[in-house]
């Protein structure tokens, strides 16, 4: 193998331009194979490039979603022969899966060495998740996978914070602070559109095991170590690469509880009804909308959504 490729996707930053600050940084560079995806079609154009230039290492400028759609080409193809490292930059509007695997130089001049020398100190080896069979009938490979209400509030923190210019964890922290806020001081209200903390029918098996059946708050499933805002809401031990937790409906007693679920060591008191297990399978059965690395997916109609663990990629971390 040989060289480096760069992604810058501008879309992802709305604006925020570090990605572009880059590629003119390194334009010079011989060795490098950059690319400014004007549309995001002209991704999948770039990946088979580097596949067939046996690209060794694959730097990416974008946020959660570019980075996902990068791993399931990758993972689903079949066409690079063997598994570039991926250096991703946390240059998007939403930048979870890098707060955790991300590289952790972030001014533009350091990045920029790292093109020059790709010799890195530190790296992360970790596996995706692997959603089988989404409606559309394309296989995808991510980080962090939600329902219920983490899939309404995704949406809503992007259609509502982000598109004010709010973005990342200070996004994340209002729609959360609101939700929260909303569920301790005013009554329930299942009908009403403007709600999270409502009842959403899910089912859901870890390697068999069934861990939640019925009204559910949410369900994530994620093979990262934190989440957005450094929280860990996992717990038992981390004995498989996918971990898997539900929330009931009604989460008793917020203010006690709402701590407690968000972290703490392995062996913590989860809330009554709360439930978390590590594995290499999942299975959902539900009728919600998924979110998968803040793209937006339907279950398979009348079967249940299958989960497993996907392509392991080395995470340049330094």
């Amino acid at each position: 193998m040989r060289g480096v490729g760069v992604i810058v996707n501008p879309g992802s930053g709305r604006g925020r331009g570090q990605g572009i600050a880059l590629a003119e940084h390194i334009s010079t560079y011989k060795h490098v194979d950059v690319r400014v995806l004007q549309k995001f079609e002209e991704l999948e154009i770039a990946l088979r490039d580097f596949a067939a230039k046996g690209i060794h290492t694959i730097v990416v400028s974008s946020g959660d979603g570019t980075v996902q759609a990068i791993q399931s080409f990758i993972g689903e193809s079949g066409l690079f022969n063997v598994t570039p490292r991926l250096c991703l930059l946390p240059h998007g509007t939403t930048n979870m899966t890098a707060a955790d695997i991300g590289f952790t130089r972030n001014s533009v001049a350091a990045q920029a060495a790292f093109v020059l020398e790709p010799r890195p100190k530190k790296l992360a080896r970790r596996a995706c998740l692997r959603v089988v069979n989404p409606a559309d009938g394309k296989p995808k490979q991510g980080m962090f996978l939600g329902t219920g209400a983490a899939a309404e509030g995704t949406r809503r923190t992007q259609t509502t914070f982000n598109d004010m210019g709010i973005k990342g964890n200070l996004a994340a922290w209002s729609m959360f602070g609101s939700a929260t806020l909303t569920s301790i001081f005013l009554k329930a209200d299942v009908d009403s559109p403007f709600r999270l903390d409502k009842p959403y029918v899910i089912a859901a098996e870890v390697d068999g095991d069934t861990i939640c059946l019925g009204k559910q708050l949410l369900v994530m499933a994620t093979t990262l170590e934190k989440l957005v805002m450094g929280i860990k809401p996992f717990w038992g031990g981390a004995t498989g690469p996918i971990r898997v937790t539900s929330f009931p409906y009604p989460l008793p007693n917020v203010p006690r509880w709402i701590i407690p679920a968000m972290g703490g060591g392995e062996d913590r008191t989860p809330p009554p009804g709360a439930f978390s297990k590590a594995g290499q399978k999942v299975r959902f059965l539900t009728d919600c909308e998924f979110v998968i690395d803040g793209e937006f997916f339907e279950p398979p109609e009348n079967e249940a959504l299958q989960v497993e663990t996907g392509r392991v990629f080395d995470y340049v971390l330094s």
